[in-house]
């Protein structure tokens, strides 16, 4: 049976977390992030947990690797400037394969810039959070009850691919306030997914000997499988190597492990679609505004349609390829002054696009998209 509950973005980011599985919590107090630390430094001891204020950002997600590499199920939050902090330490979950979800918060940058305002301004840093190759997984919730159930989605995701996963928030919908449906407890409980783990002989233990697109299988250490992680490239039991072959193996099996799983990775919402003659994109929080605004151009006589990402990376790049070839005209509206709009332009191969962008601090409302899509018409 659902659930209704009185909470904010933030709030529900962290309850989610408790209730499938997550037992270790490490970061550091960022603006608009902080809700989530303090939730979870009240929820995680209660349920057998460990909550860990650490000295900084780079600390943070430190020990909640190490954690996630112990076998824990571990989480780490901030917003764009300490993401930016801890981006050698995401390098290496990646290249060792260590599942943690990374909660971005985001606010206006670059720098410090408006710590207590609304942005959409760290989706290209999401997908390319540190230096080297990868596939990064970026999902965007747009509503309170995204906000639980993506991150939900979140822990499955990093434990089935061994990976960090981001989950972007934004300061509205993370401070946002009101009611939420969320799921059955029973029915989250039955959704969690495990990280694999190698039973055999111990002599016989590879943790990096997959498959072209599969993951790792990390062992929970103190458990009598023995490994080796770094962040060197590395052989079968995870010893450095520079052998040109397994190298080049490393890095297509680490892009192929989430390439070959798109169509289980990509999510996104249609509202009023399908019998549209304008189609806008919008994503997280002013996607509330997007809705409103095609029930505005319905009422005066314009058709219009909204696509919502809810998985940002990978992109929906079929279904924004069918967009493409169905809709003549497209209106992209973000909190940015145009990350995700190179994506959407890349993958349809257009820029005829109308657009609306704001990196002000400032939300965009339903009236200012309603005028701009009127200038299309």
């Amino acid at each position: 049976m659902a659930r209704e509950v009185v909470s904010s973005g933030n709030s529900l980011a962290a309850k989610a977390a408790v209730e499938c599985g997550c037992n270790f919590f490490g970061g550091y107090p960022i603006t608009p992030s902080s809700e989530i630390a303090h939730d979870l430094s009240v929820l995680l001891p209660k349920s057998g947990g460990t909550f860990i204020q650490m000295e900084d950002e780079i600390a943070g997600i430190s020990v909640a690797l190490g954690a996630a590499m112990s076998g824990a199920k571990a989480m780490t939050a901030s917003s764009g400037p300490g993401i930016s902090l801890k981006a050698e330490q995401i390098g290496l979950g990646f290249i060792a394969e260590i599942p943690l979800v990374i909660v971005n918060v985001m606010r206006g940058g670059p720098s410090t810039g408006l710590p207590t305002r609304v942005s959409q301004a760290d989706i290209g840093q999401a997908k390319y959070p540190t230096h080297g190759d990868f596939e990064s997984i970026s999902l965007c919730p747009g509503s309170l009850e995204e906000a639980y159930t993506e991150t939900v989605r979140a822990f499955n995701i990093a434990e089935k691919y061994m990976t960090p996963v981001f989950v972007l928030l934004d300061e509205t919908l993370g401070h946002m306030h009101g009611k939420a449906i969320l799921p059955d407890l029973e029915e989250v409980k039955a959704s969690v997914v495990k990280r694999k783990e190698f039973a055999g002989d111990p002599k016989e233990y590879r943790p990096y000997e997959a498959g072209p697109t599969e993951p790792a299988t990390l062992n929970p250490f103190f458990k009598g499988y023995r490994y080796h992680v770094t962040g060197l490239h590395h052989g079968p039991t995870g010893f450095p190597t520079e052998d040109e072959h397994q190298c080049q193996y490393n890095i297509d099996r680490l892009m192929g492990k989430i390439r070959a799983h798109h169509e289980d990775l990509v999510r996104y919402e249609e509202y009023m679609l399908e019998d549209a003659e304008v189609c806008i994109i919008a994503y997280g929080s002013i996607s509330r505004a997007a809705k409103e605004a095609v029930v505005k151009l319905r009422s005066e006589g314009i058709r219009a349609g909204l696509f919502r990402p809810i998985t940002l990376w990978p992109s929906p790049k079929k279904r924004l390829r069918e967009i493409a070839v169905k809709f003549e005209k497209i209106f992209v509206t973000e909190l940015n002054m145009g990350q995700y709009l190179e994506e959407i332009q890349r993958v349809m191969k257009r820029d005829d696009f109308g657009t609306l962008h704001k990196a002000n601090g400032r939300a965009i409302a339903p009236g200012e998209m309603v005028a701009k899509v009127k200038e299309m018409m």
